[in-house]
């Protein structure tokens, strides 16, 4: 409470050092236009000034004093015109120092930064993007989907969203970190560590990648972190469940034993479940999940955490499954994951093409939330939406998705506070979940699940459409619900 009643005159002292810093600005000279408006700004023509909502987190001053500051700075900031040159939303292209680490093709590897100084929170994110596993898909997918191979096209700038945006209404818990964008070029679920070959004809490097960046990053304010988030989707996903450890492992090894490493995983937690058809495997979206890696990890010469391989050896491939792998991780995790994930679906030859659904398949995708549910009932730190959909954390809807109430951004933050309570033997924070999973039986049971679209028309479906569309039998569900037919179509009607 001592440091609240600090503010007051904090933020006085600092409004006073950037308003003279503002007027001999504009005293100067030219005043250059800003790229991008602050946030949520409200222009009083009366009076000349502007004044702008900003939210500050004092959950800061109790557990990181350190980022106080720097939220006291921002604010005020954001009160003067002349701040708005300041801001740059955008993170810059950076190649890596150590030119022997590449992408597929060779070219240099790299990462998007934008810096946010005084912080001592760093996001460094895997992008996702499927994968491929021998030399003839490998070369079918430098053709289509070259930008996850090679970095010869990679824009100078990127902006971040969701979890990456340094927008408070977008990201409230996160918007002030150091954020990191790492592409994905290596086509290996960030496992490869072997350079390219005239057998395989390219680098799988994704491990050594994520190795790379972060010494890198060790010269550009890392070394002073406080936290580091290692984060992802899909393939990047998984790639947090394979690297979160040697990450850690890494940096202790360099010293730096103040840094604590997390993890957060989104929409990488698949299963090695039985396929609904069989099919050759001839491609990534028609092979068995189980097969494909398998397959890739011999081609990719992948690497997988040291403790997992141990529990699965000569059978590493396990590790790529998150229920397997999840055991042997020292780091903390918070897992991500959609019960109804569409790439699950897509590599177990579930076709949503427009077509109402078999009343085979409609078993099959009722079951596949089962056995997700199954697999993450032990994982301690969680958000599982019962959706049809896959990735969320980088969406600007992330934070509109619910479980039992408790939105995304609000979990982790839930999460964030456990782990800084039990790091100083503290009771965890009440009314603050970090366990979420919906218990609702079908795909978008959910109301805040995310929008859907007919393929064919384009036009949004709600929640009854949807599961029509589905081959949803009212009839049959309600009698397995206990419950007359009108009644659940009233309760999903009111999306409840």
């Amino acid at each position: 409470m001592t440091a609240i009643r600090m503010v007051s005159s904090v933020l006085l002292l600092v409004l006073v050092q950037s308003g003279g810093l503002c007027a001999r600005r504009f005293r100067g000279g030219r005043n250059p236009q800003p790229r991008r408006a602050p946030p949520n700004p409200t222009y009083r023509a009366d009076r000349g000034d502007t004044t702008e909502s900003f939210p500050l987190d004092f959950t800061a001053v109790e557990e990181n004093m350190d980022n106080f500051m720097t939220q006291v700075k921002n604010l005020a900031q954001s009160l003067y015109p002349c701040s708005a040159q300041k801001l740059d939303y955008d993170m810059k292209l950076n190649f890596l120092e150590n030119t022997s680490v590449t992408c597929n093709d060779g070219s240099p590897a790299g990462y998007y930064l934008k810096e946010s100084r005084g912080s001592r929170r760093w996001l460094i994110f895997l992008e996702g993007g499927w994968y491929c596993f021998n030399k003839e898909n490998c070369d079918s997918r430098y053709e289509t989907m070259r930008r996850l191979m090679s970095s010869s096209k990679w824009p100078q700038t990127k902006t971040g969203t969701g979890i990456l945006s340094p927008l408070p209404e977008e990201n409230p818990h996160w918007w002030n970190a150091n954020m990191v964008f790492i592409p994905y070029c290596s086509s290996d679920v960030w496992s490869g560590a072997t350079a390219k070959t005239d057998q395989s004809g390219y680098a799988f490097m994704g491990s050594l990648i994520i190795q790379e960046v972060v010494k890198d990053l060790l010269n550009k304010g890392l070394d002073n972190a406080k936290v580091l988030l290692l984060a992802g989707s899909s393939a990047g996903g998984t790639g947090v469940l394979l690297n979160v450890d040697r990450v850690a492992e890494l940096l202790e090894g360099l010293g730096y034993t103040g840094i604590q490493v997390r993890g957060l995983s989104d929409s990488g937690w698949f299963l090695d479940n039985k396929q609904y058809h069989c099919t050759d495997c001839v491609d990534t979206v028609g092979c068995a999940p189980t097969e494909t890696i398998k397959r890739g990890i011999k081609y990719w010469g992948g690497v997988v955490p040291e403790r997992c391989k141990q529990t699965h050896a000569a059978e590493e491939w396990n590790c790529f499954f998150g229920y397997r792998v999840f055991p042997s991780i020292k780091s903390p995790v918070f897992v991500v994951q959609w019960l109804f994930d569409e790439a699950q679906l897509t590599v177990d030859n579930i076709q949503l093409t427009g077509q109402p659904v078999q009343e085979g398949q409609w078993r099959y995708i009722q079951n596949l939330g089962i056995e997700l549910r199954n697999t993450l009932k032990d994982v301690p730190a969680m958000f599982a939406p019962a959706c049809l959909s896959h990735e969320v954390i980088t969406r600007n809807y992330w934070i509109d998705v619910q479980v039992k109430g408790t939105s995304l951004p609000r979990a982790l933050h839930c999460w964030d506070r456990s782990l800084h309570d039990n790091r100083n033997n503290k009771a965890p924070p009440k009314g603050c979940p970090v366990h979420l999973i919906d218990s609702c039986p079908w795909p978008h049971c959910n109301p805040t699940c995310p929008t859907i679209r007919d393929q064919f028309t384009g036009q949004e479906m709600n929640v009854i459409q949807f599961l029509m569309h589905m081959g949803f039998d009212v009839q049959k569900m309600a009698q397995q619900q206990g419950m007359d037919p009108s009644k659940l179509l009233g309760m999903l009607s009111s999306g409840s």
